[in-house]
């Protein structure tokens, strides 16, 4: 597709959190190493972002590697960030988006063997210089993604400009790949009634334990499987009520100051919650987690069921729609039929992206035929399941005929980028913006040049 169909704003593409580290790590001398390669209000783009976004697009397959057109989709983006960060109508998160930088930075170091290793896998110098960039990244992408949702929230394309769309472009659509679409029930294991006690047993041991005089911090390290939490003591800051599952949130927000809950169970195993403070719609709570890890006879347990369920479905005694919707505990898919979402929103998946597990068990299937249960993992939770393939479409060029949704969503896209950059446009007299001279041949498509004030 050519360049008037790509979207200015690249949404969901953002900066890798290691790029610069790893490029100064094999930099030469008389190399450069980093500097800024634009100011958009308070906001930087840096040279390693534009170089290490023209790597990601080369990855990912794009045609067009203009250093150019990279600068100007990093500036368009930080410009939609610089303005969201003013819009009142958009909610400040940074004690939020903090708190979750270091989540993922303790979910990280749960990966390796200490914190040393894994600052020098990433090559950074130390812990604060790592959680600042995963802050970083967070940010713009929560900011830049509330924004965008803002400016293009009342798009919408009708059937002709649908229609329109296509004519235009038909030419230069897309060949599409070999699909299928399918249709999944989706159970996780139960546990018998004494793995269940088990699991409260050893929670009431910690917590009596606890009670005795060891601190929570020190045993939530020691026993908590919650790789987000454990290395920091079980400790979560900053909650937004509705953020936590609800048997979690109910039994933490019913406790009292440093009070400490009975075990709970929620879908992740059993808990025991410590509320360390709380302060109208937001708390602090630290909590020891036992996961409700299957063993190999409940796992077997619920094939058999699943089995079972796809035996009622191909003896016509009940549909597939109507089972998932019965005994499926996935739910994305159950409310839909089943139907597995595609990358795209629609309900076709390119058969080169089927993971590898399902892809196995779908190896031979025709439309209509249904798997038999199997084991899969998500998230590093068990699941059985059986699918179901619903239709099979070859690779095929793009028709009005077969791919109305598909090119329905390629207009709205259109429509949204056009949309992104008129407002883009509009803020342009009113922002400050410095270019570097680098960058000074470059034709871009807004005027840039003519607001920036070149170093």
């Amino acid at each position: 597709m050519t360049n008037k169909l790509k979207i200015t704003f690249l949404l969901g593409i953002f900066i890798m959190i290691f790029s610069s580290n790893m490029m100064n790590a094999q930099l030469k001398q008389g190399d450069l190493v980093d500097g800024i390669a634009a100011v958009i209000g308070d906001e930087i783009v840096l040279e390693s972002d534009v170089i290490e976004q023209m790597n990601y697009g080369k990855q990912q397959g794009a045609a067009n590697t203009d250093k150019c057109e990279f600068l100007e989709n990093l500036i368009s983006n930080k410009l939609l960030v610089y303005e969201a960060k003013k819009d009142t109508l958009i909610e400040n998160r940074s004690a939020a988006i903090k708190e979750q930088a270091n989540a993922k930075y303790r979910q990280m170091l749960s990966q390796f063997p200490d914190e040393k290793t894994m600052l020098a896998a990433y090559k950074f110098r130390n812990a604060y210089e790592l959680k600042n960039a995963i802050e970083k990244i967070d940010t713009d992408q929560y900011y830049g993604q509330a924004k965008y949702q803002r400016v293009t929230d009342k798009a919408d394309v009708t059937p002709n400009e649908v229609t329109d769309f296509y004519n235009m472009y038909k030419t230069q659509l897309p060949q599409v790949k070999d699909e299928v679409t399918l249709a999944q029930i989706m159970i996780y294991p139960s546990l018998t009634e004494a793995h269940k006690q088990d699991l409260i047993n050893r929670l009431k041991k910690i917590k009596q334990d606890i009670i005795g005089g060891e601190t929570f911090e020190s045993q939530a390290r020691i026993y908590s499987e919650d790789e987000g939490s454990a290395a920091n003591g079980g400790l979560y800051k900053n909650i937004n009520k509705g953020q936590m599952v609800k048997p979690f949130e109910a039994a933490a927000l019913n406790l009292q100051e440093n009070e400490i809950s009975d075990p709970v169970e929620s879908e992740f195993g059993f808990h025991i919650i410590q509320l360390v403070k709380r302060s109208g719609k937001v708390y602090d709570a630290r909590h020891i987690l036992l996961k409700a890890v299957p063993t190999d006879d409940e796992i077997k347990t619920a094939k058999a069921k699943l089995d079972s369920i796809r035996g009622l479905i191909m003896d016509g005694k009940i549909t597939f729609k109507d089972a998932a919707f019965k005994f499926s505990d996935d739910k994305r898919t159950k409310f839909n039929a089943g139907i597995i979402p595609g990358a795209d929103g629609s309900d076709k998946i390119e058969r080169e992206s089927i993971p590898g597990t399902i892809s196995y068990e779908l190896a031979g299937l025709n439309k209509g035929d249904i798997t038999t249960a199997f084991e899969d993992e998500e998230n590093k939770r068990k699941q059985i399941k059986i699918i179901k393939v619903e239709d099979v479409i070859p690779s095929h060029q793009i028709t009005l005929e077969t791919d109305f949704s598909r090119i329905k969503q390629m207009a709205l896209n259109k429509k949204k980028s056009e949309m992104v950059e008129k407002f883009v446009n509009s803020k342009l007299p009113t922002t400050f913006i410095s270019i570097d001279k680098r960058y000074d041949s470059c034709n871009f498509k807004s005027n840039w040049k003519k607001q920036s004030m070149s170093k």
